[in-house]
């Protein structure tokens, strides 16, 4: 093939207008993920970008909004136990699933404030 994928540059999420202050509470400082500057162009339409590791999440506007409760991002974590007490002490309800345990997969759901689906997991 002429061409080749290098990967994921982004994942992005939707989220009701005006959820800016809501996202940079649950992305910023609850999760830690450092806030990125939007594209001046891109700033009139609302949302904002986060940085997770290698990878961006983009948390972006849509009207006619419908929180993904089975489609989701699922993000790599090193250290999950502590995630996850982090995330229930600051009120987040935690899904354990152990589908992945024979794995080697320790892994949670978790929803952020507009009710979209996340996945966390740590290989073990």
């Amino acid at each position: 093939m002429p061409y080749q994928y290098d990967g994921i540059d982004h994942v992005q999420l939707a989220a009701p207008e005006g959820c800016e202050s809501a996202a940079r509470s649950f992305y910023a400082d609850v999760l830690g993920w450092t806030e990125l500057p939007k594209p001046e162009p891109l700033r009139q339409r609302g949302g904002v970008w986060f940085q997770c590791g290698r990878h961006q999440v983009h948390i972006g506007v849509q009207r006619d909004f419908v929180p993904a409760t089975k489609a989701h991002p699922a993000f790599h974590v090193r250290g999950i136990q502590a995630l996850r007490e982090h995330l229930l002490r600051n009120q987040i309800q935690v899904i354990d699933d152990e589908a992945r345990a024979d794995e080697g997969v320790t892994r949670f759901y978790a929803a952020d404030p507009f009710g979209n689906r996340l996945e966390f997991l740590e290989w073990q």
